[in-house]
């Protein structure tokens, strides 16, 4: 019952989104399977991780979502850009009914191992080189994704931290000039060079990053714990523990796709 809900909210945030493709009424062709069956077809694979070419074709809905149908408007889907317009949306309601907040932001990474080659595919330091990718992962300071990317296994850490502050997309739900940067910004050792540091103050954050070859004990885990919550949330879609999408644009957009559903998930349980 709970999926069901989930789902019902979220086509009711993805609907108005969708772009309205023209008829043609000269060699129309077959009728096009209705969005909300493709919807369901999408969530299913992305929550259990199976393959799009095992997906039951006809199981959600008589207009019969194939695997291959799913796996197509997803990708036309992100080239429109709804999934990340379906993610602002998302990240505007929390704000505003006073559930987010942006005073400061955490920053974290986990690792996936990639079952083959593609777009962002590195060897893994951790994995005795296999092929892995990373999801660099930037929230507020609850612990709601802002920004998600899609980096190599072989990319250090550091290389991403301007770039998903940047990623933080304009965050409106209240009158005024929409919140896009956090005033304070939380990451491990990882993420610690003095050269991002800098970037950052350049951009009016104020980093609290820990350094490398101090003792533990600096009390950052207390406001750090949120990200490494909302990364293993992220792992709940199976889609998202091992890599089998060859392209980077399908991938990210399962990522997207992801962290919308935690954002409403926070809304609709609070």
């Amino acid at each position: 019952m709970c999926e069901e809900v989930l789902t019902g909210e979220l086509w009711a945030r993805l609907e108005p989104l969708i772009p309205v493709r023209p008829r043609r009424f000269e060699h129309p062709g077959r009728k096009r399977v209705e969005d909300r069956a493709v919807l369901e077809g999408i969530l299913c694979s992305v929550r259990v991780g199976i393959g799009w070419n095992r997906l039951p074709a006809g199981l959600f809905g008589a207009s019969g979502a194939s695997g291959a149908r799913c796996w197509r408007r997803l990708a036309e889907w992100q080239q429109a850009g709804v999934w990340q317009r379906l993610h602002e949306a998302l990240l505007a309601e929390p704000r505003a009914v006073g559930m987010s907040d942006l005073s400061a932001a955490l920053l974290d990474s986990t690792r996936l191992r990639a079952g083959q080659r593609g777009d962002h595919v590195g060897p893994s330091p951790v994995d005795r080189g296999k092929p892995g990718s990373k999801h660099p992962l930037i929230t507020d300071a609850h612990g709601t994704p802002l920004a998600v990317t899609l980096t190599g296994g072989d990319r250090d850490d550091v290389t991403r931290l301007i770039p998903l502050i940047d990623a933080i997309p304009p965050i409106r739900g209240v009158v005024g000039k929409p919140k896009q940067r956090p005033r304070r910004l939380y990451a491990d050792r990882g993420h610690d060079h003095d050269k991002y540091r800098r970037l950052a103050r350049a951009r009016g954050i104020t980093p609290h990053i820990a350094r490398r070859g101090v003792a533990h004990g600096s009390g950052l885990g207390v406001k750090h714990w949120p990200v490494e919550h909302t990364l293993s949330w992220l792992k709940n879609s199976r889609r998202l523990r091992i890599r089998t999408e060859r392209r980077a644009d399908v991938h990210q957009a399962i990522l997207t796709l992801a962290c919308s559903i935690i954002c409403l998930r926070k809304l609709i349980l609070n």
